[in-house]
């Protein structure tokens, strides 16, 4: 699990064969961001060009417009070494856009009236790690979810390896993994249950509801017979199961990062973002609105964390954006509120997150 990096080529911000995948694609035009029909062979192309460039792997994309997916397909392999392809079952980790869909998830708490944004985290559940610092009663579940907690990304990037808040919570912006994990605790107390109790609410509240029927935070073995094997930035096999991050997390719903998925199922995620279902609109307002600058561009354009999203203003203030990056996993995905459009990828490999910035600048060419 490593940092978000945030967005390079994206636009308001500063010898292998590949197999492309039988995936069934609706007959509905291909439309790019700006309108433009997209021929697939374009598409196609310009993906597997990139897949060879990037050293990917394996590939699952999906393209959504007037909220249906209107392009789905698959390239490449889920397993180099025994030429195993990515297929429409192919389940991959979609490491920090996770963090999305947790957001989501707690606010059917809130909406539920099981947990207010604004009480201290600690009032539901104290926090032995950090109980050192006062300052950490002050921490609310809005706080964590717009990385305004204090608490670091992760406490292993620290000198001594220990949790502490880094700034007055509340004061200041810092992305982080801890805090998410630290709601994912409360969420788990206030239902009186284990991790793996914490997953069947999941399901029941937010997967069940959206037809999910590939993704959990907690992976069983028939989804872990369908994961891909995750490859690094040269495009090398890495031996996860004996990684550090796997070794400590497994069986744990890791709300920050444990999201196994497929682009169908996220896009059934997508279209309910897009369409403000499944939540109230009080909580659509408070999951969507600006909590956090976290940069500014060269042009004056502004890009804002929600709870859980990264949202610009100006010309794109109704996209919805993140990446994700776990070691051999990336992603990306965004989405456009007003134009019920939008698309999300998977990689099995580092530099997948590279891809969804260049496709994003290949959806708003003019001409194809």
């Amino acid at each position: 699990m490593k940092k978000f990096r945030g967005f390079k080529t994206f636009p308001i911000m500063a010898a292998m064969t590949f197999l492309l995948g039988c995936s069934a694609q609706n007959d509905t035009k291909l439309i790019s961001y700006v309108g433009v029909e997209v021929p697939r062979d374009s598409l196609d192309s310009f993906l597997s060009a990139k897949m060879k460039e990037l050293h990917i792997p394996g590939l699952s994309i999906a393209v959504m417009s007037r909220g249906q997916v209107v392009y789905h397909n698959t390239f490449g392999y889920s397993d180099v070494e025994n030429k195993i392809p990515v297929t429409d079952k192919t389940i991959f980790e979609a490491a920090s856009l996770s963090k999305s869909v947790f957001a989501f998830f707690v606010m059917k708490y809130v909406d539920e009236g099981k947990l207010d944004l604004d009480r201290p985290l600690y009032e539901y559940l104290p926090f032995p790690d950090i109980a050192h610092d006062e300052r950490y009663k002050k921490i609310t579940a809005r706080m964590v979810l717009s990385h305004r907690s204090g608490f670091p990304n992760w406490r292993e990037n620290e000198p001594d390896k220990k949790l502490k808040i880094k700034f007055e919570p509340d004061s200041d912006y810092e992305y982080s993994w801890e805090g998410y994990q630290y709601l994912a605790m409360v969420l788990k107390h206030l239902d009186t249950t284990d991790w793996d109790g914490l997953e069947t609410a999941f399901q029941k509240k937010v997967a069940i509801p959206l037809q999910m029927k590939h993704s959990s935070y907690i992976p069983s073995e028939a989804v872990m017979q369908n994961k891909a094997e995750p490859y690094n930035s040269n495009g090398a096999k890495i031996d996860w199961e004996n990684g550090y991050w796997h070794k400590k997390d497994k069986g744990t719903f890791v709300a920050p990062s444990s999201l196994h998925t497929e682009p169908i199922d996220f896009s059934k995620w997508m279209m309910a973002i897009m369409n403000n279902d499944g939540l109230s609109e009080a909580s659509y307002a408070n999951l969507l609105k600006h909590h956090s600058l976290t940069a500014t561009t060269s042009t004056g354009m502004n890009i804002y964390y929600t709870l859980g999203f990264l949202n610009p203003d100006q010309d794109y203030s109704t996209t919805y954006i993140h990446d994700g990056d776990n070691e051999g996993f990336t992603s990306w995905y965004l989405l456009d509120t007003k134009k019920k459009w939008g698309y999300v990828l998977f990689a099995n490999s580092d530099n997948g997150a590279s891809l969804g910035n260049e496709l994003w600048n290949y959806f708003e060419k003019e001409k194809y």
